[in-house]
């Protein structure tokens, strides 16, 4: 259910972060997340899984948007990992790529 906080919310305008981490949180808990055949590919590429990119979506922080491919990503980052995602609606988001942080 989306909350009054991200209710009504352009997705084909840029987020602050702040409102993009809680638009993230409600269409996690609502299940709209797609991870891209891409996403996946470099993932794995890192021994990583699509339940490390859910992580990321539920503990990391988001950056400032960026324009790229015709929309809005959104890097969102812990210290071991960083995901791109990108607002599909108000209700879904997909997991573009993502890959290890390298020290």
């Amino acid at each position: 259910m989306i909350n009054d906080d991200v209710a009504m919310v352009d997705v084909g305008q840029p987020l602050k972060p702040q409102k993009a981490k809680a638009l993230i949180k409600a269409i996690r808990e609502s299940g709209g997340v797609a991870l891209s055949d891409h996403a996946l590919a470099e993932l794995a590429k890192d021994q990583l899984e699509s339940s490390d990119a859910l992580n990321v979506l539920r503990a990391g922080i988001v950056r400032e948007p960026e324009w790229e491919n015709g929309e809005w990503r959104y890097r969102v980052e812990t210290p071991r990992m960083t995901i791109v995602i990108a607002f599909d609606s108000e209700t879904e988001l997909a997991i573009v790529t993502g890959w290890r942080n390298r020290p």
